[in-house]
């Protein structure tokens, strides 16, 4: 009788735990998603600013570079922290004042301003979509029917009528796998807390390659000198 609901216990449990290994890693994928699309948001939006005329194109882009730098070195920090961020909003509520005050002139204009707009509509949306995930994980009363069922599962192993060596074997193989799979579960629930955690990287991808200073270097000295010879030769 403890072996038949020993095997009856052991099906439900497993499937338990099961969907929530599914539930956490898919869920841990999607705010992994939702961290790429602000990247890419970013990145695009950087490119429209390109299409403003001076001085407005150059104000917003130092504004976007400025926000995604706080970004990676502010938000994240907090963020591992289980604390949601309150800087960025002010930030971007500054970069759509300075949206606000552009008035197009040219038709061409008109369609980078809209483009504009959308970017930046997007961006406001997969960053909600971001901090309202900061502390997402399961609710604690699953943890405690994990707790409770894996407690259970020892207790009806230990009342199997088996010599010691067969009992420490299958009790040693069955905590590895409960312990293995609770573990899994547990560093894949709050994607932004832990060891194994959702970071910047797609953020710092889209600053390092797609947000570049269009400022021109200084010319070397020995170049200016050249220019300089050739410009008085006759």
């Amino acid at each position: 009788m403890v072996g038949i609901a020993l095997s009856s216990f052991i099906v439900l449990y497993g499937l338990l735990l099961g969907l929530l290994a599914v539930t956490t890693y898919q869920n841990f994928f999607n705010i992994k998603d939702i961290v790429d699309k602000e990247a890419s948001s970013m990145a695009a939006l950087y490119r429209d600013f390109s299409g403003y005329p001076q001085p407005i194109r150059r104000h917003l882009q130092d504004q976007l570079r400025e926000h995604a730098r706080l970004t990676i070195d502010d938000d994240w920090p907090l963020m591992k922290n289980g604390t949601v961020p309150p800087g960025g909003t002010e930030r971007l509520n500054s970069m759509a004042q300075t949206l606000y005050t552009f008035e197009p002139s040219k038709e061409s204009e008109k369609i980078i301003d809209a483009e504009a707009f959308h970017q930046f509509n997007n961006l406001l949306e997969v960053r909600r979509s971001r901090l309202a995930n900061v502390n997402a994980g399961l609710p604690p009363v699953l943890w405690w029917v994990v707790a409770f069922g894996a407690l259970l599962n020892i207790m009806l192993i230990w009342m199997q009528d088996m010599e010691r060596h067969v009992h420490l074997i299958l009790g040693g193989v069955l905590a590895s796998i409960l312990g293995a799979v609770i573990f899994l579960i547990a560093e894949l629930d709050n994607p932004f807390r832990g060891e194994v955690s959702i970071g910047p990287d797609s953020i710092e991808l889209a600053y390092k390659t797609g947000m570049k200073d269009e400022t021109p270097a200084p010319l070397p000295q020995s170049t200016l000198l050249r220019r300089q010879t050739t410009a008085g030769a006759p």
